[in-house]
């Protein structure tokens, strides 16, 4: 078995380690590029969202370098995510590969009791129920590491003196990280980060916004879908901050769902007045998360959405409501494979001129009061 997973975030990160640790042959597909996108596109169903078509190209792109089974995850509460790994499995099947397993665990039915049988499928009956168990706590604690040193890069690059030097140390994160095979190793390289991050000369007369990114799940996390927005928006002075991150979303569907613990109650909360029930996907934290980050003075929201999601569809037509309440400017980018980076980049230019403007002028407001 040659099993490879899509990019996702920092869940490769986690992943090397286990089939390093345990010998399982893993594929990593290569990092996603345009040709990614075009053997997606290519194979996929018009209609079907852009995570859908770059998921598939990086199975391609795997299964051209020898991976024969494909492990994911999928929820049938979650929008079309539920009948991804079907879709999948038929479309490779279609295309040439027949002998492509599709393999998926679905989190929302199984929780972490699910995950453990689904690795234990994988790597094999010789493991022991503790050492599952501890392979997913390990990983879940790379990942945690990888998020939190990412939001303190996120703090940082608007306001060091060397955006460049922020970077070059966010770069060796997932190498050293990935190497930390157990927690000894994993503490001593948190304490490395973190002081070569400590140690960053910062600009004491940086004044940055602070910019709230939402939307679909995938296109927050995926870096190489949105365009490396939260770079992008460092460089220009921004402090940008996301409610999306996969270690939480372990925690949520992990565990506080199997013992029935209620989780974002706030957030619920400050959507109810304008979207009374979940309607899949992440619509619901799009409208309360807006509402919330509004009442806290953030300065703007990036709604992220893939072309055709229908729940961000929902919250898109929900926010103006929001809006007429909450004062807070929003910019809808809607993301597919036609998008092109110079004109994406202008409209996010565009944004941060109009939140400096709206900046100045309620300082200027306050000031006269």
């Amino acid at each position: 078995m040659k099993v490879t997973v899509p990019h996702a975030g920092h869940l490769w990160v986690a992943l090397h380690t286990l089939f390093e640790r345990t010998g399982i042959e893993a594929i990593e597909p290569p990092p996603s590029t345009q040709r990614t996108v075009s053997l997606g596109v290519r194979y996929s169903p018009e209609w079907i969202c852009f995570p859908f078509k770059v998921m598939l190209g990086n199975f391609i792109e795997a299964i051209e370098l020898g991976a024969d089974t494909v492990a994911m995850a999928e929820g049938p509460m979650l929008c079309r995510l539920g009948y991804f790994a079907k879709l999948y499995e038929q479309t490779l099947h279609d295309i040439g590969y027949a002998n492509v397993r599709v393999l998926a665990f679905n989190w929302q039915d199984e929780q972490i009791v699910g995950l453990a049988k689904f690795l234990r499928s994988i790597l094999g009956e010789e493991y022991r129920w503790r050492d599952i168990t501890g392979f997913i706590w390990h990983g879940i604690q790379q990942i945690a590491l990888m998020e939190n040193l990412e939001k303190r890069v996120q703090y940082l690059r608007p306001r060091a003196r060397d955006c460049q030097q922020v970077e070059r140390i966010w770069a060796t994160a997932a190498p050293r990280i990935i190497a930390a095979h157990d927690k000894k190793a994993l503490k001593a390289v948190r304490h490395e980060l973190e002081g070569e991050l400590s140690a960053v000369p910062l600009d004491s007369r940086a004044d940055p916004l602070r910019v709230h990114l939402l939307g679909e799940f995938f296109v927050v996390i995926d870096p190489f879908v949105n365009m490396d927005l939260e770079v992008e928006l460092g460089k220009r002075g921004v402090h940008v901050t996301r409610s999306r991150w996969i270690a939480e979303w372990a925690k949520i569907w992990l565990f506080l769902e199997l013992i029935g613990l209620g989780h974002d109650k706030k957030v619920k909360r400050a959507a109810h007045p304008y979207l009374s029930r979940d309607v899949s996907g992440e619509a619901i934290y799009t409208v309360g998360e807006t509402v919330l980050r509004a009442q806290e003075g953030y300065d703007g929201i990036i709604h992220l959405q893939p072309f055709t999601c229908m729940p961000e569809i929902i919250a898109q037509n929900v926010l103006p409501r929001a809006l007429q309440d909450h004062d807070i400017p929003v910019m809808y980018l809607v993301i597919d494979e036609q998008m092109g980076k110079a004109g994406y980049m202008t409209r996010v230019e565009a944004f941060v001129d109009l939140m400096r403007r709206r900046r100045t002028r309620i300082r200027k407001e306050v000031a006269i009061a």
